[in-house]
């Protein structure tokens, strides 16, 4: 009896190990893993451009990057492993897309470094143009925003509150005024407030935190232009 239950013992053991050798291998590709599965992906992502020359059936380093640029360019978590997700990944009808997709990101991408580098351009043009040409006033800048508590989402000028707008003493800075603001950039002289009195200014943000971070400061801007 003894005998049939090791007989029995050890033929369940060799079905387990031919289930995990035939159906859980396949599930995980990764680095050394060899075998018709591997030589399948490699054909998948040669076929999508990620992956150059013949399928080998080998996952060697070329195969993890080529996996890592799928994954990057699919939203995945970038390990360079085959696993479930990333297979269902590969199997969507729209998967043709993903080298142009990946392309547009990377002209999307592109443009917005040009408009930030051509930004810091204008923004260092103006900060010299105010320096040499504009007048000095010298503030006590504080911050605001149209989420804080009180605030209208609209300025006393009828405008809607929002970066590149400050509050003033109309006494002081006649509304309308142009502005250079270091730091900050180019804002306009759009609102007034109750304790905005004198050189007093409240500089205006898009968000709370924002202006909360901008604290209160003593600053130097610049009078680019006068509304008249």
């Amino acid at each position: 009896m003894k005998k049939n239950y090791s007989l029995i013992a050890s033929l369940l053991f060799a079905i387990f190990l031919f289930c995990q050798t035939t159906f859980a291998a396949p599930m995980l590709l990764r680095e050394g893993s060899r075998g018709e599965a591997v030589r399948e992906l490699q054909t998948i992502l040669i076929e999508l451009e990620y992956l150059e020359g013949k399928p080998s059936g080998f996952y060697d380093k070329k195969t993890v990057e080529a996996v890592r640029r799928f994954q990057r360019d699919r939203d995945l978590e970038v390990d360079g492993i085959c696993g479930p997700i990333t297979r269902a990944e590969l199997k969507k009808k729209d998967l043709k897309k993903a080298p142009e997709a990946a392309k547009e990101t990377e002209k999307r991408e592109q443009a917005e470094r040009e408009a930030t580098k051509k930004k810091v351009a204008y923004d260092k043009e103006l900060h010299e143009k105010a320096v040499k040409e504009g007048k000095v006033v010298y503030v006590s800048a504080t911050a605001y925003s149209a989420y804080d508590p009180g605030c209208s989402h609209y300025t006393a000028s009828g405008t809607r509150l929002r970066k590149g707008v400050i509050a003033v003493d109309p006494s002081f800075i006649p509304l309308g005024t142009r502005v250079y603001i270091p730091g900050y950039g180019e804002a306009v002289a759009e609102d007034t407030g109750g304790a905005i009195v004198g050189n007093i200014i409240d500089v205006a943000f898009d968000t709370h935190e924002d202006a909360l971070a901008f604290g209160r400061q003593d600053l130097e801007i610049y009078i680019l232009e006068y509304p008249w």
